[in-house]
């Protein structure tokens, strides 16, 4: 039985002894030639010891390089999340880019949830083609450069190829919310309650504003809108409105619940574009969720909780203004339609003219 591969007698070239001849008709007698000269043996053996050196320091140089990556504490990434809900921004940068020491809950002037759906893929396309930033980079930059988060915010479908489809979107953007409820109009203000919880634990804002994805916005007009000074530390800023109630369930804002609110509504603000102070949204995410009353219509239901809670009403029509102004904060098409009729082109056509992307930030001595 032939030894074992590993086994075989390992013979250094130059202590080996010659093989035994075998016996051969054909084959000539082996010749002999004469010893080597010590001079080049000497050479020989210090030219082999000099190698066997390197090499062992290279292999223990391997090994030390191995133990010290072994002993390193392996990188922590970081998913940003609250329950379900997620900032897939944050949680880019910690588990792609590689970044440490992103906090938790980040301080900032404001965080801008810009709500939107699954058949809204043009519209967000229309967005990052003109006021919302279409890069990571834009979004860091324009939160440095205002104290600003935005970020689009979408719930959940049962629609499997409708989510596929949304992780791509994420994939090339980084630039959604999202939270733990399934996506549904006629649930809209269970929507809006969830985004204000999820932000609240995401985000130590100063204000919270909830935003459409059907208006044009001036990113730089509400930074300076939300800083200024308030008397008051529970404030609802918006285009407040009041009107009748619709009652007739066959026309758009139908109010199922209105024998409890009367002939008119109270004062609230529109629904494209709303903002509430810290507190406010502390008080909404400590609330258990049956706990509020939920209306048909979500800008009523979050003017009735205004009301419970004795906020500050703050009306700015700046954030509800038709064209573009030199005070104007957010353009849409009041009152013809909740937000800018046929947004995707309107979006566009705004954009285009300077009055809307291009005036300053605060209005000259003539404009005002």
């Amino acid at each position: 039985m032939p030894p074992a591969p590993g086994l075989l007698p390992s013979f250094s070239t130059a202590c080996s002894s010659p093989s035994p001849l075998l016996y051969s008709k054909d084959k000539k007698p082996r010749s002999f030639h004469a010893a080597p000269n010590p001079t080049s043996l000497s050479r020989r053996v210090y030219a082999l010891l000099i190698i066997s050196v390197l090499c062992l320091a290279a292999g223990l140089g391997g090994i030390a390089f191995t133990a010290a990556n072994l002993r390193r504490p392996p990188r922590t990434v970081t998913v940003f999340r609250c329950g379900r809900a997620e900032d897939s921004l944050r949680t880019y940068r910690s588990k792609v880019l590689g970044e440490e020491g992103l906090t938790a809950r980040p301080k900032i002037l404001g965080f801008v949830g810009v709500q939107t759906g699954f058949s809204s893929q043009d519209r967000r396309a229309a967005l990052r083609n003109t006021w919302f930033p279409a890069s990571t980079e834009g979004l860091m930059s324009l939160e440095q450069s205002t104290g600003l988060a935005f970020r689009f915010v979408i719930g959940r479908t049962k629609d499997s190829k409708k989510m596929a489809d949304l992780k791509k979107e994420e994939e090339n953007y980084h630039d959604f919310m999202f939270i733990d409820i399934e996506e549904e109009y006629a649930k809209l203000p269970y929507k809006t309650l969830a985004f204000f919880k999820a932000a609240f634990k995401l985000f130590d804002a100063e204000f919270y504003v909830k935003a459409d994805d059907d208006i044009y916005l001036r990113p730089d007009r509400l930074a300076t809108l939300l800083a200024k000074d308030r008397a008051h530390r529970r404030t609802y800023i918006g285009c407040m409105k009041k009107g009748p109630i619709i009652t007739n369930p066959k026309l758009k804002w139908f109010e199922s619940s209105g024998h409890l609110l009367g002939n008119e509504y109270f004062l609230h603000a529109y629904g494209p574009i709303y903002a509430l102070s810290a507190e406010v949204v502390a008080s909404l995410a400590e609330a258990r969720n049956d706990s509020l009353r939920m209306f048909d219509n979500e800008d009523v239901t979050i003017g009735s909780w205004m009301l419970a809670m004795n906020v500050h009403h703050e009306d700015n029509r700046a954030i509800c203004d038709p064209k573009c102004t030199p005070n104007s904060i957010a353009i849409w098409d009041l009152p013809r339609c909740s937000g800018l009729c046929n947004p995707v082109d309107r979006m566009k056509e705004l954009h285009s003219i300077s009055m809307c992307s291009q005036s300053p930030t605060l209005p000259s001595e003539e404009d005002m």
